[in-house]
């Protein structure tokens, strides 16, 4: 299997990273919490929801066009990296990950180690305050967990949240 990484590009990629955006937020929602953590995430991966992820992506690309980076096994779209442009990261004063998804297919490959490798290089070009790049991965995900650990992160805090 040959994997490559490249910038998204929105005309040939969209459908893909939306396919895989939405996969995400499923999975956050029936592997990591209860009930009715799978009913809120299930609930929210509307066409509205589709339509405004999208804008955003497009918003964030217009900033720093590396933002988000497919990842490719032969060819076909196999996962994505999301790393917040420069302008947005100041709200922890260090590059964000927002979100690194593979598919199921491709876990346990290196698909995943090349789309953190893509983000660090976006992350390091980044001029911000701290020197770092933060993510937040839920505890319950032990494979995710393991991963980011075993490409050097660790803890520094913890993320909390509340309902409006």
């Amino acid at each position: 299997m040959t994997v490559d990484v490249r910038p998204y590009d929105p005309e040939t990629d969209r459908e893909a990273l939306w396919e895989f955006k939405r996969a995400f937020e499923l999975e956050l929602g029936s592997e990591t919490g209860s009930a009715d953590k799978q009913a809120a995430y299930e609930g929210k991966v509307t066409d509205e929801y589709r339509t405004r992820y999208l804008e955003w992506v497009d918003r964030c690309l217009a900033d720093e066009p590396r933002a988000v980076t497919m990842a490719f096994a032969d060819g076909t779209p196999v996962g994505y990296v999301f790393v917040l442009p420069e302008t947005l990261s100041l709200i922890w004063d260090a590059a964000v990950l927002n979100e690194l998804y593979v598919d199921p297919e491709y876990r346990g490959t290196d698909v995943a180690d090349a789309l953190m490798d893509a983000a660090v290089d976006v992350a390091s070009e980044q001029d911000l305050p701290l020197d770092r790049l933060v993510l937040d991965v839920d505890a319950d995900n032990e494979r995710a967990y393991g991963f980011y650990e075993r490409h050097g992160f660790d803890g520094w805090g913890e993320m909390v949240a509340r309902d409006l």
